[in-house]
């Protein structure tokens, strides 16, 4: 929205002069510092979750305090509101008096007006007030005086706050509250607080274009040629279901605790949380309900050894979210590991006969892609003259070549498997013309050749199954090793 400033209402001389008290959560920073240091103390200290109940039922005064001394939040790194920045710089820059005003605790308050640089004024909870809503109010028109203070404010408990002030300023998209702010007859400036509604944001963290990898449980059942079996395809169906919901569970999860590492990342800053534009509260409280879902359904339609193949999933997740993920080689293990758990899980959900070539191959052609996602991650910091590791993860630049070798091979080796296998006795089996599959090798010879050429270009997305996605030398070489695997049986 435009930066341009009404005139002040005419019974308010000089209002340009008047201090400007800026709010802090979802104002200046499109996050929440409670919410952030909640997720902080869960992450962290997920042992000592408990102790959040008890803080609570002593006051969010006691919430607040004791989370501002048991927990770190980066503050340089918060998402804060640029358009509302370029506007606070130009006003100190005329020399006028800006005060942060917050419910947040005053310890968190005073680190962000120090990062910054703008306020020559600090006001934020303590241990005995909530500086919130009328409180605040009370306290700024006690400081400078019935309509003394122009107010910048996002949210319904504003209202109060815009009531005692001389200008109000919004900072919000929604249409009832600008409204509200209108109807008080002293609407200032009206600027975007850069965020999603709940249900878009919460459908973005979810990444439901991810859910392409669920495909992978449809593997055993059309590599047994058990497509014919409506009760199987079903079932197969209902477990790309579930492992969506499962893995959507999973992405919000990781993104939570990622989200202090995903801000300092060029891409993955932009992720919801990260970016400020879906609220931390929103996460802790949709990717359980993702998860239970996706149990549900398990429970009531598919096998048990399918349930247990799932829980496995989930638990190595969380493993890899919490701390295999930190260490070198075992990360990309665990990766290409997940990605063979789906397959292990469609053999479940439709019994039948789980395939040591298929297995094997699966796990070898997904570390290629696994250390194709750590080398992308590399290149980039490289490029950016980064020296240090990378962070969240235990790489440093010298490993660069070494992850490039042991990937290519990983995927040449997938290759190597997928040759023994049309030599296999089963094969011949299954296919009429099995020698026809030998064409579906120098295809995926000359995909894993190219995936990697393009990431030693820098130009590979950090994660290669998205690259592949939008892909279209990828679409065709899967559909031509399509036609090749229909040959091989039809022919």
């Amino acid at each position: 929205m435009s930066l341009s400033r009404p005139l002040p209402p005419p019974d308010v001389p000089g209002a340009d002069d008047l201090p400007l008290v800026v709010d802090l959560d979802g104002t200046l920073i499109k996050t929440d510092l409670l919410a952030e240091t909640a997720s902080s103390f869960l992450i962290e200290q997920p042992g000592r979750a408990y102790r959040l109940f008890g803080w609570l039922a002593a006051g969010r005064t006691t919430l607040k305090a004791r989370l501002a001394e048991d927990t770190r939040v980066e503050l340089a790194s918060l998402p804060y509101n640029e358009e509302l920045l370029v506007w606070l710089r130009a006003e100190k820059q005329r020399g006028r008096r800006l005060v942060l005003a917050t419910a947040s605790h005053h310890t968190l308050a005073q680190g962000v007006a120090d990062h910054l640089g703008l306020f020559d004024e600090v006001l934020g909870s303590d241990g005995a007030t909530n500086l919130k809503s009328q409180a605040k109010c009370d306290a700024l028109v006690a400081r400078y005086g019935e309509r003394g203070f122009e107010y910048v404010g996002n949210d319904w408990p504003d209202v109060a706050i815009w009531r005692g002030a001389a200008q109000a300023h919004v900072v919000s998209r929604s249409r009832r509250l600008i409204e509200a702010a209108r109807r008080q007859g002293n609407l200032g400036r009206v600027l975007d607080d850069g965020r999603l509604s709940p249900a878009a944001g919460l459908l973005r963290a979810m990444r439901p274009h991810q859910w392409l990898k669920n495909l992978l449980v449809l593997v055993p059942l059309l590599a047994a040629h058990h497509y014919d079996s409506a009760l199987g395809v079903m079932q197969a169906l209902l477990a790309f279901v579930v492992f969506s919901l499962t893995a959507s569970s999973v992405y919000l999860l990781n993104d939570l605790v990622d989200v202090g590492d995903d801000r300092h990342h060029a891409r993955k800053r932009r992720r919801p949380f990260a970016s400020g534009q879906l609220s931390l509260v929103t996460g802790w409280l949709a990717w359980p309900l993702l998860l239970a879902a996706g149990a549900g359904l398990a429970l009531l339609g598919l096998p048990p050894r399918f349930i247990g193949a799932l829980a496995v999933y989930f638990v190595l997740t969380l493993a890899y979210s919490f701390r295999l993920k930190q260490v070198p080689v075992v990360d990309v293990l665990s990766l290409a590991a997940l990605y063979t758990l789906r397959i292990v899980a469609g053999a479940f959900a439709v019994s039948v006969e789980l395939s040591f070539w298929l297995l094997s191959f699966s796990m070898f052609v997904f570390l290629s892609l696994a250390f194709i996602k750590r080398y992308s991650e590399l290149y980039a910091a490289r490029q950016a003259g980064q020296s240090q590791p990378l962070r969240g993860r235990g790489y440093i630049q010298q490993d660069l070549e070494l992850v490039s070798s042991l990937g290519s091979n990983a995927g040449y080796i997938a290759v190597l498997v997928l040759a023994f296998y049309i030599q296999d006795a089963h094969t011949a089996r299954l296919y009429a013309h099995p020698t026809l599959i030998w064409l579906a090798c120098p295809l995926m010879l000359y995909w894993i050749s190219r995936a990697w050429l393009i990431a030693h270009r820098g130009q590979m997305h950090d994660d290669p199954i998205v690259f592949a996605i939008k892909d279209r030398a990828s679409w065709l070489v899967g559909a031509l090793l399509g036609a090749v695997f229909v040959l091989a049986k039809v022919l």
